[in-house]
C-alpha cells in the first residue's frame, strides 16, 4: 500500500508533512534515481506549477533534489497540469513534475509526476518511488550533478498544442464567453487561446497573488462567473480549477453544468462522426447513473472506474478508448493531451457551439440526471472512521434500503483528509434519509 502518494500525487499543507521543503528535496532525489538510466549521459526533467505561494518553496526543492542525482531539470514556470504532460514528451524528458494542488485551498499544495511518455505514473510505480524515499538515495558524483534553466515559452507552446486539437476551420467569433481561471495556472493562457480564436472574453480569477487561487471562483466555486454570465449577456461560462485540468460549464442562463453533461455531450458528438473508438466512454463510479442510462439508448457504454483522472486514463489506455472522464470536471481526450485538460474541453463546447447554432443551454442539457446527494466529513489524522462497526453497520442498512432502487458509494478521498457519501436514487426522501444517517454515523466516529 502507499503511504504517501494519494489518488493524485503528494498532497497537503504547506510546511506540514508531507508537504514539507524537506520531503520535497528528499521525494526530489528519490524521484531523479528512479528515472535516471544510467551514471553520466543526458537526463531531463520538466517542472511546472501554479500561483500559490508555496510553489517557489518547493520548486526549489524539487530542483535541489533531482539535480542532486544528475537529473537536468527544465522550470516551465505558472502552466496548466496537462501542459506538464505535453512539454514531458515534446522535450523528450524522463520525468515531468507538477507543483500543485489543484482545487484545493492556497495553503495546500502538491506534486504530481508524469513519466516519459507524459502520462501520470502507476500505482506500482509510486511504490517503488516511496520505498526508495525509504531507503535513501546516494547522490550523484560531483561531475554528474545536473544543472537547472528556465523555459520561458512553455505556455505559449502548451496554447498552440490546445488550439490545434480544434478544426482549423472553427472561429469563436461572436461568441461572449465569461472565463474563471481561478486565479491559476491558466491566468494568461485561457484568455490568450479563447481571445486568438475569436471570442469575446470576459475574465474572472486573472490577478493571482500566491494567496486566492481557488477563493471564492473557479470550477469549485462557479457561482460568481454563473451571475457574470447573465450579467454580461454571455453565451457561456466556463469555469477552471487552479491547475486547469478540469472544467465546469456554464449555460447562458446561469445554469451550472457538471462533466457529466458536457461528457455525454462530446460522446454524442463523436460517436455520430464515428471517432469515439470502442463506442465507449470512460468515466469513474461517481458519473451519474443518468450518464450511463443515456449512453445506453444510443448503444453506447460506460466504463466506470475509481476515482481520479489518471485511473481513467489506464483504463483509456488500456481499452483503446479516447475519451472519459470525471463529473467533477476532469475531461480527457486521450487525442490531444495525455490528461484532464479543462481548457480544451471548454473549447470543444465552444465549437459545438458554433458548428450547431444552439445554445449552451441545449447543448448541456443531454439527459436527466438521477437524484444524487454527496456529504463530506472531515476527519483527524489517525482516526479511521470507515472501521467503526457502528458505521459498517449504517451502511449495510443504508445498502439494503436502496437495494433495487438506487445505488451507495463511500470512499475515502485521496487529496483531502475526508469521507465522501454518495448516493443516487429516485425516491428522494429515501436519498436524503439514507446518506444523512450513513454520514451522521461517520461524524459521530471522528468525535
Amino acid at each position: 500500500m502507499r503511504k504517501l502518494f494519494g489518488t493524485d500525487g503528494v498532497r497537503g499543507t504547506a510546511n506540514i508533512h508531507p508537504m514539507t521543503a524537506d520531503m520535497a528535496l528528499r521525494i526530489g532525489a528519490a524521484v531523479g534515481r528512479y528515472f535516471r538510466r544510467e551514471a553520466g549521459g543526458v537526463h531531463r526533467v520538466v517542472i511546472g506549477k501554479d500561483t500559490r505561494l508555496s510553489g517557489y518553496m518547493f520548486e526549489n526543492a524539487l530542483t535541489a533534489g533531482l539535480t542532486s542525482t544528475g537529473m537536468n531539470v527544465l522550470l516551465l514556470g505558472p502552466v496548466p497540469t496537462p501542459a506538464v504532460g505535453l512539454m514531458t514528451r515534446s522535450m523528450r524528458a524522463d520525468l515531468g513534475v507538477m507543483i500543485s494542488a489543484s482545487h484545493n485551498p492556497a495553503e495546500d499544495n502538491g506534486i504530481k509526476f508524469f513519466g516519459p511518455d507524459g502520462f501520470k505514473l502507476s500505482d506500482q510505480a509510486e511504490m517503488e518511488i516511496e520505498a526508495l524515499l525509504a531507503a535513501g538515495v546516494e547522490p550523484a558524483q560531483a561531475q554528474h550533478i545536473g544543472h537547472a534553466k528556465r523555459i520561458d515559452d512553455a505556455r505559449f507552446r502548451y496554447g498552440e498544442r490546445v488550439k490545434s486539437s480544434l478544426p482549423r476551420d472553427i472561429r469563436l467569433d461572436g461568441l461572449k464567453v465569461v472565463l474563471d481561471c481561478a486565479n491559476g495556472a491558466a491566468h494568461r493562457t485561457a484568455p490568450e487561446v479563447l481571445w486568438e480564436l475569436g471570442a469575446e472574453v470576459v475574465p474572472l480569477g486573472v490577478s493571482p497573488n500566491g494567496r486566492n487561487i481557488n477563493l471564492g471562483c473557479g470550477s469549485t466555486q462557479p457561482q460568481t462567473a454563473a451571475e457574470a454570465v447573465v450579467a454580461h449577456g454571455a453565451d457561456v461560462g466556463i469555469c477552471l480549477d487552479g491547475d486547469a485540468d478540469r472544467v465546469i460549464m456554464i449555460d447562458e442562463t446561469g445554469s451550472v453544468v457538471d462533466g457529466d453533461q458536457l461528457m455525454a455531450l462530446l460522446a454524442g458528438r463523436w460517436a455520430k462522426a464515428g471517432t469515439l473508438t470502442g463506442n465507449a466512454l470512460v468515466a469513474t463510479v461517481m458519473s451519474n447513473l443518468g450518464l450511463e442510462r443515456h449512453l445506453a439508448d444510443q448503444g453506447l457504454r460506460l466504463e466506470r472506474t475509481a476515482v481520479g483522472d489518471r485511473y481513467v486514463v489506464e483504463r483509456m489506455r488500456a481499452g483503446g478508448f479516447n475519451l472519459g472522464g470525471e463529473q467533477s470536471g476532469h475531461i480527457v481526450m486521450s487525442d490531444h493531451a495525455t490528461t484532464g485538460d479543462g481548457l480544451m474541453a471548454g473549447l470543444h463546447m465552444l465549437a459545438a457551439m458554433v458548428e450547431t447554432g444552439k445554445p449552451a443551454s441545449d447543448l448541456l442539457t443531454q439527459f436527466t440526471p438521477v437524484p444524487q446527494l454527496l456529504q463530506n466529513v472531515r476527519f483527524a489524522a489517525g482516526q479511521t472512521p470507515l472501521d467503526s462497526p457502528p458505521v459498517q453497520a449504517a451502511i449495510r442498512d443504508a445498502e439494503a434500503a436502496l437495494e433495487g432502487k438506487g445505488r451507495l458509494l463511500i470512499r475515502k478521498s485521496g487529496t483531502e483528509p475526508l469521507i465522501r457519501v454518495m448516493a443516487e436514487c429516485e425516491n428522494e426522501p429515501l436519498l436524503n434519509a439514507t446518506v444523512t444517517e450513513v454520514a451522521a454515523a461517520v461524524e459521530a466516529a471522528t468525535s
